[in-house]
């Protein structure tokens, strides 16, 4: 564990820092589907992702989701960043896209390293500017993109953020990520294979043109 957070946050901050994350920071494990953050609940740690990757998700009125952003290894999330500071509940729900690895930071020692440490400072308000743009990105793909571009987008992303172009995923639960019907993600994936753009296999998709 300790060799990967120093090659993912090493470059970032001081080696005082890095101590001082190691040694106050719990770190976890968790496996695939994990809900780390639900919406509503108080926010107690800031997530420092080692390896793996972390999907970020909105609900409606109706309880139906929608995908934001992924935050992966060296990353973190601006969304927790703003609750912890402005001491709300969690507006996000944040669920582990694949096995993952985090280093929890409490809530208390953010604003005492942003005035301790210049690096963490600059690390947090980069991190807040990467996933804000991110936000914007998102608002725009709903916005302006007709479903099937909103479809392509999505799997490009889950791809690159998996780091691997085969994707583990049910038709269902693009569906539930992207606010739609299964029915409409089926034809539009066999649509989007036709183009030559993806590959369908049982529970999984090929991304051809990364």
């Amino acid at each position: 564990m300790q060799s990967d957070f120093n090659f993912n946050y090493g470059h970032l901050f001081e080696k005082e820092l890095l101590n001082e994350i190691l040694s106050i920071g719990e770190y976890k494990k968790v496996p695939e589907g994990t809900e780390l953050i639900d919406i509503g609940s108080s926010i107690k740690f800031m997530p420092l992702v080692i390896s793996g990757a972390i999907k970020i998700l909105r609900e409606d009125e109706n309880g139906d989701e929608l995908v934001l952003y992924f935050i992966e290894q060296g990353d973190t999330c601006a969304m927790t960043i703003t609750c912890c500071l402005g001491q709300s509940k969690s507006k996000i729900r944040a669920v582990a896209e694949r096995d993952t690895e985090i280093i929890m930071i409490p809530v208390k020692m953010i604003g005492e390293w942003m005035n301790k440490y210049q690096t963490w400072q600059n690390f947090i308000l980069q991190s807040y500017h990467e996933r804000m743009q991110e936000l914007l990105e998102a608002i725009d793909t709903i916005a302006f993109l007709n479903m099937d571009e909103r479809l392509l987008k999505y799997l490009k992303d889950k791809a690159m953020v998996n780091r691997d172009e085969v994707i583990q995923v049910t038709h269902k639960e693009i569906a539930n990520d992207l606010h739609t019907s299964r029915v409409v993600i089926s034809r539009l994936l066999k649509s989007l294979e036709i183009k030559g753009e993806i590959q369908l296999n049982r529970n999984q998709i090929t991304v051809l043109n990364l």
